[in-house]
């Protein structure tokens, strides 16, 4: 498996955490859902530093290559990555939590997580 760090500086952009939450409520999660060869994507932010990233872990390199990718938020966020590396994963391991799936949680979708775990 393969993991690739990614993150954009919004210092000159239009967007910030807030509206970037807004598009990953709209359309990014679920385009992201059905790409084969994509283990888990999750979306990172530092508000703070004025950061927005993702961290992917893919099956192989080769999956990641040839995956066919939907709507970036770099349209959103109007310039290129300021970082992406690429790791091989060593090892995974899934902690003892209460949490009914990994799937669909994160301050973007803070409603819909409460609801689940209420229903949980």
């Amino acid at each position: 498996m393969k993991a690739m760090i990614a993150w954009w500086d919004l210092s000159a952009s239009q967007q910030n955490a807030e509206t970037l939450r807004d598009f990953l409520r709209e359309e990014a999660r679920q385009s992201w859902s059905d790409i084969p060869g994509l283990v888990l994507k999750f979306w990172v932010s530092a508000p703070e530093q004025n950061r927005w990233g993702a961290v992917m872990i893919w099956e192989s390199e080769e999956a990641a290559a040839k995956a066919s990718l939907p709507r970036s938020a770099g349209e959103i966020i109007g310039h290129a990555l300021d970082f992406r590396e690429w790791f091989d994963v060593e090892a995974t391991v899934e902690g003892d939590h209460g949490l009914p799936s990994l799937g669909g949680l994160g301050t973007a979708l803070l409603p819909q997580v409460q609801r689940q775990l209420e229903n949980y």
